[in-house]
This record gives C-alpha cells, sequence and structure tokens, in this order.
C-alpha cells in the first residue's frame, strides 16, 4: 500500500492490522472498522460507508495477497454487522467479493468467506433473498468442497438460508427455477444432496407452490434416483415421495401431460428403483388424469409391455406395469371410434420435454424397433377437468408399437399376450378405425399361430376370429378391406362375389354357404390363409391344427369353417396336403365335443342347408377314400358307403390307406357312433349298413381291428328272429335318403374323379423318386 491516505478513512493501523498473516491482529482491526461504520451510520454518512466497503473490496478481498484476501472478508463481515438491519442497502457490494473468494485455491480462505457470508447474511436476513441466485449458486459448488473445514462452514450458511427462505413469503420461485434446473444435472454426490435439500425445503412451506414447476425438475430428480448412495437415492425418494402426496391432493393443478414423455423414458431406465418409482408414478397419472393420457398410450406401451414378462426378481415392477397396462386399456372407449381427427384439441406444436423422448427411445436396448414416442405422443393442455376434454386416441401409434411386439421373438409369453389382448379390445372398442390396419396386422397374427404357448394361440385366435366375424370388417367397395386387395393366385383363391358387398343387414358372405350374418369378406381370407399356413408348417398342421381348428369352432360357427374350408380345399393342387387335411377335418368333425351340434345337424340331412353342408363336405372329403366312406356312416348314407366300398377295390391299397381302414373300425366302436350300431339290430331296413361293415372287413388284412369288427358283425341278429307286428311298415331310412334330392351318382362319380388325379400324383412322385435313386447310383 504506497499511498495510505488512499485508504482513508482507514486508519494505517488498521490496514496494517488486516494485512497481517494473524488471525487475531486481523480480528482487532475487523473491531475498529466496525467502530468506525457505527459512526458513519448514525451520521447517515452514506458516502462513506460506500467508501470503506468498496476499500476493503478492492484493496483487500479481491488483492493478490491472500493475507490481505482474509483481512477484506473479515473486514467486509464486520462492515455488515455495524450496519444491521441498513446492510440490505449495500448487500450487493458485500456479497459479490465473498462470492468470488468461493473459487480460491486456498481452502483456508475459502473457509474464512464462508464464515463472512454468513455473517451478511445472519445480519441481512430476508434482504438477501433478492441475491438468492447468486448466494445458491455459490452453496452448490461449496456443497462439493474437497476440504471437509469449507463443507462444514458451507452446511451452517445453508441451514441458515434454509431458515430465511422458509419464515419469508418474498422467495422469488420463478427466478430460482431455472437454476435449479440447470444445476438438478450435476453428477456430484455432494451437490446432488444439496440440490434435494433444498427442494425438500420447498415443498415443506405452505406459500411455495413447487409443484407448478415439477416439469422443469422431475427429470433430473429420476436421474438423481439413480446415485450410487444410499442416502442421496433414499432423500430423492423421499421428495418424490412428498410430490406425489401433492399430486394425489390436486390432480386439478397438476400438469400431467408435461411429464407424461418424462415417465415413459424412466420406465425404461434399467435401474430397477428409477423404473419401479417412475411405473407407480404412471400408474397414478393414469388413474388421476384419465383420459388425458391417452395421447401418450404407444409411449407408455413401449415403456410398460416388456416389464410385464419380468420374473419374480422384478415381481413390484411386473405387478405395477400389469396395473398400469389394464388402467390404460380402459381409457379405450367406443366413442373414439367415432371421433373425427378434425376434432383434436391437442397443439402440433412440441414442448420441451419432446426433446428428452427422443435420445431415449433410440438408445433404449429393450425395444427393438425405433419409434419416435414424441411424434406418436403429443402433448397437451391439462384444464381443470380432465373428464370433460375432447381427446382423440392415437390408433396409428398404439398399432405400431403392438405390431413391433409382435415382431419382436425376443419378447416374453406375457407381453405378446398383453399385446393380443390388446389388439381384441382396441377391434371392439374401436373396430371401424381398426379395420384400416387388418391388412397389416393380418400376416404377423397367423405366423404368431406357430407360437410355443397355447395360452398366446389362444388369444391370438380370439383376435382373428374377431377380424372375421366384426360388422366393421364388411367390405363396401372401399378401404383396406376391399376384395381388390384380396387377388386370385395360384394358391390363394378370390373373395367371392357377395363377400365384397356385405351390409349390416346381414347379407350372406359366402357363396354356397349358409353364412350368419357375423361373417365379414375377412372370414372367407382368413380360412385361405390359414390353411395356407398349414400347408407351408406340416409341423403346425400335426401338432396344434386340431387344436386351432376346434377353438375356431368355439369362437365362430363352425359349420362357416368347415364349409368354407371344404370349399377352398376342392381347389387345392397339392392334393397329399388336401388328403392330410380333410383326415384331420374328418377326424375333428368325428371327435370333438365342441361339434356335438353341428354333427347332429349332419346325421339327420332334415333340412335344405344340413344338405348343402353334407355335398360341400363330400366334395373335399373324396381326397380321403376312407374318411369319405365315415362320413356317410355319419349322415347314415349306408348304400353310398356301401357303393365306395365297392370302389375301394380298384384303387391302390396301401398301407397308409389300410391303416386308415383300421382307425376307422376302432371309431365304430366309439359312443360317437352308437346309434349305428344300434341299427344293425334293424337287419332288415339297413342291409347296406351291414353289407358296408362287411366290405371293411374284407378289406383288412388279419389284425385286432380285423377281429373287432369281426365279432361285432357276429352279433348281428337273424332277421327271421326279429320281426315284429310292425315291420312291414316301410323302411325311415329309405324314406330319408329318398326326400334329400342328393344326386349320389354325380357324387360317386366326383369321388372316382378326385381318386384318379391321387393315383396320377404317386405315380408322378413314384416315377421322381426312381429317376433320383438313378441319379444317386451312376
Amino acid at each position: 500500500m504506497n499511498a495510505e491516505r488512499d485508504l482513508a478513512p482507514l486508519a494505517p493501523s488498521v490496514v496494517r492490522a488486516l494485512n497481517d498473516k494473524l488471525y487475531e491482529k486481523r480480528k482487532v482491526a475487523a473491531l475498529e472498522i466496525e467502530k468506525l461504520v457505527r459512526e458513519f451510520v448514525a451520521q447517515n454518512n452514506t458516502s462513506q460507508i460506500k467508501h470503506v466497503i468498496q476499500i476493503l473490496s478492492q484493496e483487500f478481498a479481491l488483492s493478490q495477497h491472500p493475507h490481505s484476501r482474509k483481512g477484506g472478508l473479515i473486514g467486509l463481515a464486520a462492515c455488515s454487522i455495524a450496519l444491521g438491519k441498513d446492510s440490505g442497502l449495500y448487500l450487493k457490494e458485500l456479497i459479490e467479493p465473498v462470492l468470488t473468494c468461493f473459487n480460491d485455491a486456498d481452502s483456508r480462505l475459502r473457509y474464512y468467506a464462508c464464515e463472512a457470508l454468513y455473517n451478511i447474511v445472519k445480519v441481512a436476513r430476508g434482504s438477501v433473498l433478492p441475491h438468492f441466485n447468486v448466494l445458491f449458486d455459490g452453496l452448490s459448488k461449496l456443497a462439493a468442497d474437497p476440504d471437509p473445514n469449507v463443507k462444514s462452514g458451507s452446511e451452517l450458511l445453508d441451514r441458515l438460508l434454509k431458515d430465511i427462505v422458509t419464515e419469508s413469503n418474498q422467495f422469488d420461485l420463478v427466478g430460482f427455477i431455472p437454476l435449479l434446473r440447470e444445476r438438478i444435472y450435476s453428477n456430484n454426490q455432494y451437490a446432488r444432496q444439496f440440490i434435494i435439500s433444498w427442494i425438500l425445503v420447498l415443498e415443506s412451506v405452505p406459500d411455495i407452490n413447487l409443484l407448478d414447476y415439477l416439469p422443469e425438475i422431475l427429470d433430473g430428480l429420476f436421474q438423481i434416483l439413480g446415485d450410487n448412495s444410499k442416502e442421496i437415492r433414499k432423500m430423492c425418494e423421499v421428495a418424490l415421495g412428498e410430490f406425489l402426496k401433492e399430486i394425489k391432493k390436486n390432480p386439478s393443478s397438476v400438469k400431467f401431460a408435461e411429464m407424461a414423455n418424462i415417465l415413459v423414458i424412466h420406465c425404461q431406465a434399467a435401474d430397477d428403483l428409477i423404473q419401479l418409482t417412475a411405473m407407480c408414478w404412471m400408474r397414478e397419472f393414469i388413474q388421476l388424469a384419465g383420459r388425458v393420457m391417452l395421447p401418450y398410450s404407444s409411449g407408455i406401451l413401449t415403456a410398460v409391455l416388456p416389464c410385464l414378462s419380468y420374473d419374480d426378481r422384478k415381481k413390484n415392477i411386473k405387478e405395477v406395469a400389469n396395473v398400469c397396462n389394464q388402467s390404460l386399456m380402459k381409457l379405450v372407449i367406443p366413442e373414439d371410434d367415432e371421433m373425427d381427427e378434425a376434432r383434436q384439441t391437442i397443439p402440433a406444436e412440441p414442448t420441451s420435454e419432446e426433446s428428452l423422448s427422443k435420445p431415449e427411445a433410440a438408445s433404449s436396448g429393450e425395444f427393438p424397433c425405433e419409434l419416435d414416442i414424441t411424434a406418436l405422443n403429443q402433448p397437451l393442455s391439462f384444464p381443470c377437468s380432465c373428464e370433460r376434454i375432447q381427446v382423440t386416441l392415437n390408433l396409428d401409434g398404439i398399432v405400431q408399437v403392438l405390431d413391433c411386439h409382435l415382431h419382436d421373438t425376443s419378447i416374453g409369453m406375457m407381453t405378446r399376450i398383453a399385446v393380443l389382448k390388446w389388439l381384441y379390445h382396441l377391434y371392439i372398442k374401436t373396430p371401424r378405425k381398426m379395420f384400416r390396419h387388418t391388412d397389416s396386422l393380418f400376416p404377423i397374427l397367423l405366423r404368431t399361430l406357430s407360437d410355443e404357448s397355447d395360452e398366446v394361440i389362444l388369444k391370438d385366435l380370439e383376435v382373428l376370429a374377431e377380424i372375421a366375424s366384426s360388422p366393421a370388417g364388411q367390405t363396401e367397395g372401399h378401404g383396406p378391406s376391399d376384395s381388390s386387395d384380396v387377388r386370385p393366385s395360384p394358391v390363394e383363391l378370390h373373395v367371392p362375389a357377395r363377400a365384397g358387398q356385405l351390409s349390416s343387414s346381414g347379407t350372406k358372405g359366402l357363396e354356397c354357404s349358409p353364412s350368419t350374418p357375423t361373417m365379414n369378406s375377412y372370414f372367407y381370407k382368413f380360412m385361405i390363409n390359414l390353411l395356407k399356413r398349414f400347408s407351408s408348417e406340416r409341423k403346425l398342421l400335426e401338432t396344434r391344427g386340431a387344436f386351432i381348428i376346434r377353438q375356431l369352432c368355439l369362437l365362430l360357427n363352425a359349420e362357416n369353417i368347415f364349409h368354407s374350408m371344404a370349399d377352398i380345399l376342392l381347389r387345392e393342387e397339392d392334393l397329399k396336403f388336401a388328403s392330410t387335411m380333410v383326415h384331420t377335418l374328418n377326424t375333428i368333425l368325428l371327435t370333438s365335443s365342441e361339434l356335438f351340434q353341428l354333427r347332429n345337424q349332419l346325421k339327420d340331412l332334415k333340412t335344405p342347408e344340413s344338405r348343402n353342408l353334407f355335398c360341400c363336405l363330400y366334395r373335399s372329403w373324396c381326397h380321403n377314400p376312407v374318411t369319405t366312406v365315415s362320413l356317410c356312416f355319419l349322415t347314415q348314407n349306408y348304400k353310398h358307403a356301401y357303393d365306395l366300398i365297392q370302389k375301394f377295390g380298384d384303387l391302390e391299397v396301401t398301407v397308409d390307406f389300410l391303416t386308415e381302414v383300421d382307425k376307422l373300425v376302432q371309431l365304430i366302436e366309439c359312443p360317437i357312433f352308437t346309434y349305428l350300431r344300434l341299427q344293425l339290430l334293424d337287419v332288415k331296413n339297413n342291409p347296406y349298413l351291414i353289407k358296408a361293415l362287411y366290405g371293411l372287413l374284407m378289406l383288412l388284412p388279419q389284425s385286432s381291428a380285423f377281429q373287432l369288427l369281426s365279432h361285432r358283425l357276429q352279433c348281428v341278429p337273424n332277421p327271421e328272429l326279429m320281426q315284429t307286428a310292425d315291420s312291414t311298415k316301410p323302411s325311415t331310412g329309405f324314406k330319408r335318403a329318398s326326400a334329400s334330392n342328393i344326386d349320389y351318382t354325380e357324387l360317386l362319380q366326383h369321388f372316382e374323379k378326385v381318386q384318379n388325379k391321387h393315383l396320377e400324383a404317386r405315380h408322378q412322385r413314384a416315377g421322381r423318386a426312381e429317376q433320383l435313386d438313378r441319379r444317386v447310383v451312376l
């Protein structure tokens, strides 16, 4: 200091003491400064007060010499004490040099700066609130200080500042939020602890409504929740828990829409605690906000669906995710099918949180498809009444998510079931809109029939059955379900003309089929593609074919299924597959309890519809001789059965053929054919039944089936002994047959024609095999 007069009004002794390395001497100088400033306050000499503060700031606190900086800090604190309640007038000048010293390399100096600021704030109390942001900024840095003494000093100052904020009603929350939003993303544990402690304090102040600004800090809170420190995680849990309590108390004032995407992101977090907490919040949001969450459905499903397949290690997350899924599903209502897109109340412009979801959606490893969650889920402003708002269901986004999950072979069984439940629910609630997506969903739904799980297949069949029977699927010459989409090919048949002209009045959908009004053009398309799938995947036909068809007979009209499949198989070019498929259908028809009513209908052939069905089945059943005979036995056409067996002599008898005859004999002994066995008592009126059975007996080699049928025929009574008084009445069997108007001669010719085709096909296959063997030998 060259010119001591320049530092007036400070005495030279005070200046020397302030520059001394001993704390005691600096303290004495501070007391002198305090006395001097008190005199200036008494004289109301503001210019001198400012001059003293300026000297202490510029010449000491901001000096290059460390001892001078220490003297300046204690001097500024002394000024504040002397000023008392008037210190608020000079706070900017007092605080700024002290905060600068927070960045000093010397830990002792940082400690003294902390001490000085404590004294300044203690005196000023509420007057420091206009400077809160700079104080908070400085404190957040000291909270992460490596020196324990500095950290301890900052904690004392922190507590003092919290007390001031708590007791004041003039805190500027709006001005503070941007700083809090910036600092909340710190990775330092102590800084995070400091931030959370302040959030807890602000939450506890009744006059401060931090809930309004929760969207600004929610993402940061969830990131802190993943901290390595258990203490910080616990503090963050408490803070989030308090916020959730507030949300439950005042749902009408919560900005649900602005936080929806943030939750979607964290519901996909790798950290279990973050994921569980976010999922719990999502559950509450869906239940409290209701349909306001609908625009975010695709993002929510992206996060929730994979969790449904979690094992017991993540049981809690799985349970909450299941509630979210169920609650979200309930928000979809039939009115969503009627709402026009023009009635949307969702703003087109994106908001700030949209930018959060994009990188997360792209980087998430849990979902195979790159979905722009934000594009699918545009934010929505939330008015006081969440139930009155007009919300349009974003069906395209939901279907895209469901479709991607079905295509992902790595997802678990429960997730696949949930996806199929969603599709079924959407087809029930919003059929008109869903049928726009049917053509794109149809292939994957068919592929899902090859799933390993029976539960998945059952749900898949429910969806396909709903598609095939929904009135919304009735095409009217426009839309994706138009019959023009179904192009005929060598394998796939064109949908019949009438199927493309269905109306809600109940027009029949299949040619020569007694279809119920609930069947639509997709029914026939479904049957065609199902048979194509069985043809290309023989293992599926062998292992699940009967199961699938039986379930479809429960879900849809069994008569329609058999009629349409028989119609399609009649045009099947792969004769071997046609024979196998007919055998499968025949076994189901004869043995399944689900088809009891259909069997009774065929047994009597009383109605034109039943006779029409018999003729349709017969023409396809001709692909397999033994099944054709069994159909005749079922329909009590015994004379025709006998005529067919007579033709068997002209057929190529193979081991497979004899095996099927063997199985038919076993079937005759089953309860299904009880009526047939009882008719053996009426020898006079059923001669062709006995002849047909003897014909089968003659076809069989000396096997167990031969013995079984032989013993049965030995039980046929002598007609002479069975004569009664009413034996002269005409045969009811012949009466029924003559009244049926069925051209059996034409049917028999058709049988011969089909069997000749099979013979040619077998010879061609044998010829190709023989040529192949010759090539191998050469």
